[in-house]
């Protein structure tokens, strides 16, 4: 492979009056970070995948921010499935869902893997879990895999013994790592190529899912993956935490081109991986529960999702969900649909700006978009 080792180099003491909420340096030729004036766990973490999904994508790897599980289903059939999205997006409520038992899974990771670009197969980068602890009272049953916490306030009880914190009741973003054994079916690689992969947005404008059928559209969507800030992000003074954002792939942390990543993602899904978009927020307004999401990705691992073209776009397919209509009869709903697709080429054009052009997508990117816009008229 001919790669170096990777540094990292920390000093949680470092300050300076230009970076009040520290510094994190790079440099992915060498394999090389510093990170400064930072104490958080996660912070360390990152920065390490950083560089890894920079080799990674070196030697024609997709380097994935998401979780990947592997269904077991009957007569030696699988079904592999990856989902995408930032912190609070419902990547790991996803990827550790038992679904009531009804399946025999194996997990791969639920947040940091690559994927071969030619082959499929699928590689963990995480030996643990880095987990929230909000939902995890004192006495729950899953505390027995906790290594070690982070963020979280200790108690002593009148025996002596310490106890941590949980629930985010002292602070936010309460962590902890968790051992491997948390999953009872945790490997490592998964061989078996993968089938599909859900881009997990918080847009009001998705309806509960969509099926892109285009490998550019497919792509290009990937690249402006909407989603909200979560309180797992430490939030510069004037940032609305409420406003939507586009996180490329739900990646904020390459430091590579970003064309890169749109054209691993595109060759797999022309070489036929489906592609989905979950909206896992709310639709117009309405909280889509995850128990309708877990359903959506049932029926497809099944093959009993219904899909039918979704108003004049050839490349856009919608599946009937109780509750939530997504018709263009509504202008309304028209109307802000078509405003998040404006939004949507605005960011891709940008592309071509920022980072003195270094995230430029190609031509094709903003070419499918256009076509969505001129449809929604």
């Amino acid at each position: 492979m001919n790669e170096s080792d990777i540094y990292v180099l920390s000093d949680p003491d470092w300050s300076h009056p230009d970076f009040p909420y520290g510094l994190t340096l790079f440099d992915p030729e060498h394999n090389c970070a510093a990170i400064l004036g930072m104490r958080y766990f996660g912070e360390h973490k990152k920065g390490t995948l950083t560089l890894a999904w920079a080799v990674a994508a070196r030697h024609g790897y997709a380097s994935c921010h998401g979780g990947m599980k592997r269904y077991n289903l009957e007569d030696d059939k699988t079904f592999q499935i990856a989902v995408f999205g930032l912190s609070g997006s419902g990547k790991s409520t996803i990827t550790h869902a038992k679904h009531n038992n009804k399946y025999n899974i194996t997990i791969l990771h639920d947040d940091a893997f690559i994927i071969n670009a030619d082959d499929k197969y699928s590689i963990a980068l995480e030996p643990s879990y880095f987990d929230k602890t909000v939902d995890y009272p004192l006495n729950h049953e899953d505390n027995k895999f906790i290594l070690t916490h982070q963020n979280e306030g200790v108690i002593m009880s009148a025996d002596g013994k310490l106890y941590s914190v949980p629930e985010d009741v002292r602070n936010g973003n309460g962590r902890a790592v968790k051992s491997k054994l948390w999953s009872a079916d945790r490997v490592n690689r998964i061989n078996e190529p993968i089938n599909a992969i859900f881009w997990l947005m918080k847009d009001p404008a998705m309806p509960p899912v969509l099926k892109l059928l285009s490998p550019d559209l497919a792509s290009v969507m990937g690249a402006c993956l909407a989603t909200k800030r979560t309180v797992a992000e430490r939030l510069v003074n004037g940032v609305d935490p409420n406003a939507l954002v586009f996180e490329p792939y739900a990646n904020p942390f390459r430091v590579y081109p970003l064309v890169w990543d749109f054209e691993r993602f595109k060759k797999l899904f022309t070489d036929g991986v489906e592609c989905y978009i979950l909206n896992t927020g709310d639709f117009m307004g309405k909280k889509i529960p995850a128990s309708v999401t877990l359903d959506i990705i049932e029926r497809i691992i099944e093959n009993k999702a219904v899909f039918y073209k979704w108003e004049s776009f050839s490349d856009i397919e919608a599946m009937d969900v109780a509750g939530f209509e997504a018709s263009f009869s509504d202008d309304n709903y028209r109307n802000f649909f078509a405003e998040r697709v404006r939004d949507r080429i605005g960011f891709v054009a940008s592309r071509d700006i920022d980072l003195n052009g270094r995230e430029k997508l190609p031509p094709e990117a903003l070419d499918v978009l256009e076509n969505i816009l001129a449809k929604c008229s």
